[in-house]
């Protein structure tokens, strides 16, 4: 008797962990990568470039997922400077990337869904606006459309991210020389204004590039509208996002007095909040390639200051399961929307140390900005 209750016990348990097992998403990808193998530069080398570098929703969960699915090797292992980053906002425990792009971006908090611009609606000037002020050259490069909040964070000013059309406007004036992303219904179709902002942008003297190849061969200042909302997602686009950003390198590097430039995995936090682990982990990989990309460019350069951050966490997800030899992952999510859960910083090259323990996103904004002279 004792081991008919001792056997159903067991099968109780095992039923439970089954079920249990079969709420998860599991995933595992085809395309597994090397990561680079870089030197730092000494750490009171002088800092002439900034590259800021922003995983949309990307969280410790999300990156120790990563990790798991590329077999234990991310790019971001070469990181030797880390830190925690807390993203809540004036208004809201809970940011959004507005609020939480903004504080990056120009060194302060506002409220939640603003761009560019303080609780008050003033503007909020970006650290790229610091650096065209010093005579530096400026960029952005994003995976989403225009229009969405990030690349506002640096280059536009309202006080709402969905006064899309407002916003898109403001990157006629933004003195951003180098720009590349999605987005062009946002500039043109989606309009309700009947305006054409890819001519308003021409006639202030941006080259127009609406393809890979007109954005390779334009000269500063260019804006590359790539698509017409977000980039294909990161396994439709292959190498895109990367070749884009080693254009703006290519071309932000001619300045002697330096560049700042803000690269943003955006669609990582998109498929986050769709509760897809696949398509969110191939976002991800896809940025973890572009940081080693950048890595590699700044080793060579030995004046560039990489830091790697987030505005926010999305998802609540947890990893219960995998195996890390066939990097396979086995994830529950526990929403569709963002958490005020504390966020990584990374920071490699000269000044690095200084990105060191417990911050609010809007003192490492500032921080950032210090290296930028």
């Amino acid at each position: 008797m004792k081991k008919t209750l001792v056997f159903a016990a067991l099968i109780a348990v095992l039923a439970v962990s089954c079920k249990e097992k079969s709420g998860l998403q599991y995933y595992q990808t085809d395309r597994t990568y090397d990561i680079v193998s870089v030197k730092e530069p000494a750490q009171d080398a002088e800092v002439r470039n900034v590259i800021i570098m922003i995983g949309d929703g990307m969280g410790l969960e999300q990156v120790s997922c990563g990790w798991v699915v590329n077999k234990g090797k991310l790019n971001l292992d070469n990181f030797t400077a880390t830190g925690l980053s807390r993203t809540w906002c004036t208004d809201k425990l809970i940011t959004d990337s507005g609020a939480g792009g903004t504080a990056i971006a120009a060194g302060a908090k506002t409220a939640y869904c603003h761009v560019g611009t303080a609780p008050d609606n003033s503007d909020l000037p970006s650290v790229l606006v610091k650096a065209q002020k010093l005579g530096k050259k400026t960029g952005t490069v994003v995976t989403c459309h225009f229009a969405d909040a990030t690349p506002c964070d640096f280059c536009c000013h309202n006080e709402h991210r969905y006064n899309q059309e407002d916003l898109i406007a403001d990157y006629i004036e933004s003195g951003v020389d180098y720009l590349a992303g999605g987005g062009l219904d946002w500039f043109t179709t989606k309009r309700t204004d009947g305006r054409d902002i890819t001519e308003e942008m021409s006639a202030a003297g941006y080259n127009v590039a609406l393809d890979e190849a007109a954005l390779m061969s334009a000269e500063l200042p260019v804006i590359g509208i790539l698509s017409p909302d977000n980039l294909p997602v990161a396994k439709e686009r292959g190498d895109l996002f990367r070749r884009m950003v080693k254009r703006g390198l290519d071309q932000l590097s001619a300045e002697p007095k330096g560049f700042v430039m803000m690269i943003e995995g955006s669609c990582i936090d998109d498929w986050l909040h769709g509760n897809d682990i696949g398509k969110a982990m191939e976002e991800l990989l896809d940025f973890d390639r572009t940081i080693g990309d950048v890595l590699e460019w700044a080793a060579n350069d030995g004046h560039t200051l990489v830091v790697v951050t987030a505005d926010h966490n999305t998802g609540s997800l947890t990893l219960q399961d995998g195996n890390l030899e066939e990097g396979v992952i086995g994830v529950h999510f526990a929403s569709e929307g963002h958490n005020g859960i504390a966020v990584p910083i990374y920071a490699w090259g000269p000044g690095s140390k200084a990105f060191t323990g417990i911050c609010e996103n809007e003192d490492w904004g500032k921080l950032i900005a210090t290296f930028v002279k």
